[in-house]
This record gives structure tokens, sequence and C-alpha cells, in this order.
């Protein structure tokens, strides 16, 4: 004699029901339904739009070309031209600048925009006689 399992029951109504758009597959004991799209979460305290945020978000970095400038023009990046160079840049990027001469104090640096990279880095005696080419944008910080 045939014996009917009584879980095929409760399998068969799962799948028809998730086929109808009802409920997940797999759902039961010990199994947490998907998030939907007007649920948020926390992870370990921050909103998924932060950690977005600090993901998205990137440092200014020099390229070995630049801190080798940085070094031989005996150039010191303090935090204040570091601050200001970070505005600068975020200036030229939301004016869809790719390559950008920033003037700040007697400093000048070329950065690629979109990769928020210094390229080169000038002092004062450095910008003087001096032809900037494959440049679209020129910001000076204050």
């Amino acid at each position: 004699m045939n014996t009917i399992d009584p879980r095929s029951n409760d399998i068969q109504s799962r799948i028809l029901a998730s086929r109808a758009g009802l409920t997940g597959v797999g759902q039961g004991p010990g199994v947490q339904a998907p998030k939907t799209a007007g649920e948020t979460g926390t992870v370990q305290g921050k909103s998924f739009i932060d950690i977005l945020k600090s993901k998205t978000v990137e440092e200014l970095k020099f390229s070995a070309h630049a801190s080798s400038r940085l070094q031989s023009r005996g150039i010191d990046v303090t935090p204040e031209i570091m601050g200001k160079l970070e505005k600068a840049v975020g200036e030229a990027s939301n004016k869809g600048s790719r390559d950008s001469l920033i003037f700040v104090k007697d400093l000048a640096f070329i950065v690629n925009i979109p990769n928020k990279t210094v390229i080169t880095a000038m002092d004062g005696e450095s910008i003087k006689d001096n032809v900037f080419t494959n440049i679209d944008s020129t910001v000076v910080a204050s």
C-alpha cells in the first residue's frame, strides 16, 4: 500500500505559493524570509546608506611620481593643505573635470579627478616659467 508522506502536502503548498509570489521556497522553521525593499537593517549600528557612503568615498592618493616630486622639492603636505586639496578635488569632480591643475597656497598639483590621484606636485619655484598641458580645469583653493 502506498503511504503519503505528510510533509509532501506542505512542500507542494510552499512550491505553489512560491510560484504565486506569496512566499519563498525553503521557508520554514529556522529559515528567515528575505527582507522586503521597505525594510532597512543595520550592521554593527550602521545603516546600509552609511556603509555605502563610507565605501564609495575614496581618499586622495599620490602617484609614485607625485610622491617623488614632493620629496625632492621638500614639499610638506600639511593637514590644512590636504584638506584644501581634497575640497578642490570635490569641486572639480562636481563640475565634471578629468585632469585639473589645483593651486593651494604657493603649491600646484595636477590631479586626475576620476581616480582621485595626484599626478605631480610643484612648489613656487617649479611653477615659474612652466607650461601646463593636458588639463581641462584649474582650481584656486582658498
